[in-house]
């Protein structure tokens, strides 16, 4: 059985059943899954989700996905249930009482939040008994569909821009996926799997089957509400690309609250790089009103000109009481080093966004500084070592001798026998 009820649009409201349909025929606008939330209440407690193991499955009520049965058999890959680190010494640095870094970095299998929306993309693609799957991206969504695709016997085809990190394309190809890449920006190539989706049989995981595939972003924001003992923190900051991850994130604290299960209002902060920042723009401007922009940004997995979802989450974090803010490359860069330094967390550059990002909004006072804060870090670090590489300080090459090593440690003010000092 499962407890979603259909699709029904943003806008109007119409109501659809559940199919692979992605846009409204009365208004256009797009598509999201509903649920019956009193019979979810009826039939779980949290005191039963706390005996399940811990990944995205656990909340599977409140997904798009069969609870039990045969069907439910592809949920056998432990996605999500990733750490809530207590960041103390970064909190130290940014000046607020209390931090947690939300890891994504460390997803199962491909180090990234896109693990989670892909794993309910494909439970959907095998209900709509679609044998080929297929994407576009920026990459880390790229290779979350090479991966389960591979482990759940989908053919799959991947489309990307031609410009992405080397590691992203070996993390996909490795998979045995086919992979095309085309001279453009992820707009292009998004327009064009479009397309795709209307002249092929392929459920294209953030096209036709978007609005389920979207729904695996809320687990995010379940497992933050657990992990802080069913409380909600003061403020979440979280990278923005398409949109929809800041939103999923506010819709699984809406049905928490709807359910009585969590209480207590979050500013929703949203963090894009300079180099693309559309829904930023947006917020600071006052309006939902998107303007799109050509990326260039070594974020890329960011660089989303004209985000699908922008005008929900500029409206979003507007209603909130929170705020947006964009960083340069430097500041991204700056940013990865800080948080890997302080609480040796490597993230990719979304997270330096992400970290950037939450330092100017608590400088600016925008942020409660005395109520928890939460930064999504939604990849990781080893997908973008080209973004670090030129600003590490290169290491010193010493002949195997003491007297060598204690040279260059009284070249580095470093008395023998003490430890070196962290960074921060």
């Amino acid at each position: 059985m499962s407890f979603e009820l259909g699709l029904r649009c943003r806008d109007c409201g119409k109501t659809f059943p559940t199919q692979p349909l992605s846009g409204c025929d009365e208004c256009f606008a797009p598509l999201e899954v509903y649920y019956d939330l009193e019979a979810i209440q009826r039939a779980v407690t949290r005191e039963q989700l706390a005996s399940r193991p811990f990944h995205m499955w656990r909340y599977r009520e409140f997904l798009p996905v069969p609870t039990q049965g045969e069907a439910a058999s592809h949920q056998r890959l432990p996605v999500g249930g990733t750490p809530l680190l207590k960041a103390d010494r970064l909190a130290k640095v940014l000046g607020v009482r209390e931090l947690y870094i939300k890891n994504d970095a460390v997803n199962f299998p491909t180090l990234s939040f896109k693990d989670r929306v892909v794993a309910i993309a494909l439970s959907k693609a095998r209900e709509f008994g679609y044998d080929t799957v297929a994407c576009s991206s920026t990459g880390n969504l790229a290779n979350a569909v090479a991966a389960q695709a591979a482990a759940l016997g989908f053919r799959a085809f991947l489309f990307t821009p031609a410009d992405l990190e080397p590691a992203k394309i070996a993390n996909s190809l490795v998979y045995g996926a086919h992979l095309v890449k085309f001279s453009g920006n992820y707009d292009q190539v998004n327009r064009l799997s479009t397309e795709i989706a209307q002249k092929y049989p392929w459920g294209i995981v953030n096209v036709n089957l978007r609005p389920y595939y979207a729904e695996g972003s809320k687990t995010v924001g379940f497992e933050i509400a657990e992990q802080l003992n069913w409380s909600l923190p003061g403020t979440i900051v979280c990278p923005m690309a398409g949109g929809s991850l800041i939103g999923k994130i506010a819709r699984a604290f809406d049905e928490l609250r709807t359910l009585g299960w969590a209480a207590g209002e979050t500013r929703i902060c949203g963090a894009q790089a300079t180099g693309c920042s559309p829904i930023s723009t947006a917020v600071k401007n006052g309006t939902s009103d998107i303007e799109p922009q050509r990326p260039n940004t070594i974020a890329r997995s960011l660089a989303i000109g004209n985000p699908a979802d922008g005008f929900y989450a500029s409206k979003l974090i507007r209603e909130s009481g929170g705020y947006a803010e964009d960083v340069s490359d430097p500041e991204i860069v700056e940013a990865m080093q800080l948080l890997a330094s302080t609480e040796g967390v490597f993230a990719e550059t979304a997270g330096g966004v992400t970290l950037a990002s939450a330092r100017k909004l608590i400088d600016q006072g925008r942020v409660d500084r005395e109520r928890p804060i939460v930064l999504v870090i939604t990849g990781n670090g080893l997908k973008t070592l080209d973004a670090i590489v030129g600003a590490q300080t290169e290491a010193p090459v010493l002949a195997p001798r003491m007297r060598e090593l204690e040279a260059w440690l009284d070249s580095q003010g470093v008395a023998a026998g003490e430890p070196v000092s962290a960074s921060a």
